[in-house]
C-alpha cells in the first residue's frame, strides 16, 4: 500500500467528482415531475412530450460504453470535465427551448454529455483511493446518487408549485461551473496512452444494440410489446449485441475487453447491480403512481414520502462501504437484497387506506437493503478489474444501472397493464369503486415480481466469487488516476 502523504488529495477529489456526479440522478428524476406542465406550456400532445425524459434516457445508455473506452485512452479527467462543460451549455439551452421539439433534441444533447460523467465518475475515485479503503470511498460516492434521487422529485414539486417548469434546467448550470472549476484544479490530469484508437465498429455496433434494447424497454407500453416496431427493434438489439462479441473477440484494442468477463466476480456482480436497479425502479415507478392516483396526494407530499428511500441509503451506503473493506463484499450484498425483497413484499400489502408513514417505513426498509448492497457490488466490480479497464468497468456498472431502471419500470408496468387494463390504458385521474381494487391487484402483483428480481440479484451477488486484484496493485496515487 502507497504511502498515506501520497493520498492527501483523495477526498478532495471524491468531493469534486460527486458534486459533477449528482447532477445525472437529480436531472433523470426531476423532468418527470413538471412534464404535464411542459405539455400544457407548449401546446404538445403527451405522447410527444415523453420523448424529453424518453430521448435522455437513450442518449446516455447508448453512448456510456464509448466514454468508458475513451477515458482510459484519453483519460478520465479530460472526458468527465468535457461532459460537465458540455452539460452546463445543453441545460441552458433546454431552458431557453421555443418548443418541444427544441426541447427534445437539447435534452439528448444533455444526455450525451451527463453519460460522460455517469462513465467515468466511479473510475476517477476507484484509482484516487487504496485498496483498503475503495469500498468506504464507493460508498460516499454512491450517496451523491441517493441525494440526487432524493432531491429531484423535491425540487421538481417545488418548482412545478412556485416557479417556471425552466429552472428545472437552470439550476444545473451552477452545480456544473463549481463541479468544472473544482475537479479542472484538483482531479489529476492523467496520461494520454500513446497507439490507442478507439474501435469505431464496435462502438456503432454497441450503440443500436443499447439504443434498441432501451428503447423497446422504454416504449414497449405505448407501442405494444408484440407489435412490429418493438419486435424489429428486440431483433435489432440482439443481432448486433451478437456481431458486437464476434467483433471485439477479433481484435487487438477493441472497445470492450470481454476477458474482464472472464472474472466470476466481476460477471456475477454487475449481473446482480442489473437485478437490483429492476428491483429498485419497480418501486420508484409504482409508488408515485398508487400514492397519487390510489390515494389522491399532492406532488409535494408525493416528493417528501418518497425521499424515505434515498434518505436511508444515503446514510447505509457509506456505513456498508466501510463495513466491506473488513469483511469483504458477498454477504453484505446478498442480506441487502433480501432486505430489499422483504420491503417489496410488504409494499405490496398497502391499499386504499393506507397513510404517509405507512408507506414511508415500506420505503426505509428498501432503502436499508438497497445501501446495503450497492456499495459493496460497486467495490467489487472496480476491483475485480486492473487499473486499465477501470473506465470501461465504471461505464459497464452505469450501463448496468441505467439498463436496469429502463427494464424495471417496463416489467412493473407490463404487469399492472396486464392486470388492470381498462383502469390504466388511457387513464387519467383518481382511481375509485371496481377500477381500484383492480389497480390494487396490478399494483400487489408488480411489486411481488420486483421482489423475485431482488432476490435473484442476491443469488447474483452470493456467487460473484473469484480474486480480486492484488491490494498493492488496486490503487494508484492521485497523481496516477487516469493515466
Amino acid at each position: 500500500m502507497q504511502p498515506e502523504g501520497e493520498y492527501k488529495s483523495k477526498w478532495v477529489i471524491l468531493g469534486a467528482v460527486m458534486t459533477g456526479v449528482i447532477m445525472g440522478p437529480i436531472d433523470g428524476s426531476i423532468v418527470n415531475v413538471v412534464l404535464p406542465t411542459i405539455a400544457r406550456d407548449f401546446h404538445s400532445d403527451y405522447s410527444i412530450a415523453q420523448w424529453v425524459p424518453t430521448i435522455y434516457l437513450l442518449a446516455v445508455c447508448s453512448f456510456i460504453l464509448v466514454y468508458g473506452r475513451l477515458g482510459d485512452m484519453l483519460g478520465y479527467k479530460r472526458i468527465f470535465l468535457t461532459g460537465l462543460g458540455c452539460f452546463a451549455l445543453a441545460s441552458f439551452l433546454c431552458g431557453f427551448s421555443q418548443s418541444i421539439l427544441m426541447l427534445i433534441v437539447f435534452r439528448a444533447i444533455q444526455g450525451l454529455a451527463v453519460a460522460m460523467q455517469m462513465a467515468l465518475g466511479l473510475a476517477i475515485v476507484t484509482s484516487a483511493f487504496p485498496a483498503a479503503e475503495r469500498g468506504k470511498a464507493i460508498g460516499i460516492y454512491g450517496t451523491a446518487i441517493a441525494v440526487g434521487l432524493m432531491l429531484g422529485p423535491v425540487l421538481g414539486g417545488v418548482i412545478a408549485a412556485y416557479l417556471n417548469w425552466r429552472y428545472v434546467f437552470f439550476l444545473n448550470i451552477p452545480i456544473a461551473a463549481i463541479a468544472l472549476i473544482w475537479g479542472s484544479r484538483v482531479i489529476p490530469p492523467g496520461v494520454k496512452k500513446p497507439g490507442q484508437h478507439l474501435d469505431l465498429y464496435g462502438a456503432v455496433l454497441a450503440f443500436v444494440s443499447l439504443f434498441s434494447i432501451i428503447l423497446f424497454a422504454n416504449r414497449g407500453k405505448e407501442w405494444g410489446w408484440l407489435s412490429l416496431r418493438c419486435i424489429v427493434l428486440l431483433v435489432l438489439a440482439l443481432v448486433f449485441a451478437a456481431l458486437f462479441i464476434f467483433v471485439e473477440r477479433k481484435l487487438g484494442q477493441p472497445m470492450l475487453d470481454l476477458s474482464i468477463f472472464k472474472s466470476r466476480r466481476f460477471s456475477f456482480a454487475s449481473l446482480g447491480a442489473l437485478g437490483s436497479f429492476m428491483a429498485l425502479y419497480t418501486l420508484v415507478f409504482l409508488t408515485p403512481w398508487y400514492m397519487a392516483d390510489a390515494l389522491n396526494k399532492d406532488v409535494m407530499t408525493v416528493g417528501l414520502v418518497m425521499i424515505a428511500l434515498p434518505g436511508v441509503t444515503l446514510v447505509v451506503g457509506p456505513l456498508s462501504g466501510a463495513l466491506s473493506d473488513h469483511i469483504g463484499v458477498r454477504g453484505l450484498a446478498f442480506c441487502g437484497m433480501l432486505i430489499h425483497a422483504a420491503g417489496l413484499v410488504l409494499l405490496s400489502q398497502l391499499d386504499a387506506s393506507s397513510q404517509n408513514f405507512d408507506i414511508a417505513w415500506r420505503l426505509a426498509v428498501c432503502g436499508l437493503g438497497s445501501g446495503m448492497f450497492q456499495s459493496p457490488t460497486n467495490s467489487a466490480i472496480m476491483g475485480s478489474v486492473p487499473p486499465w479497464h477501470r473506465g470501461i468497468a465504471s461505464s459497464m456498472l452505469a450501463v448496468m444501472r441505467n439498463t436496469g431502471m429502463a427494464f424495471g419500470i417496463a416489467i412493473a408496468g407490463a404487469i399492472v397493464y396486464n392486470l388492470a387494463p381498462a383502469t390504466t390504458l388511457g387513464h387519467s385521474g383518481l382511481f375509485t369503486g371496481p377500477d381500484l381494487d383492480q389497480f390494487l391487484n396490478g399494483l400487489h402483483w408488480a411489486y411481488i415480481g420486483g421482489a423475485v428480481l431482488a432476490i435473484l440479484s442476491a443469488l447474483s451477488a452470493i456467487s460473484a466469487k473469484g480474486r480480486q486484484e492484488p491490494v498493492s496493485h488496486q490503487a494508484h496515487a492521485p497523481s496516477d488516476v487516469a493515466s
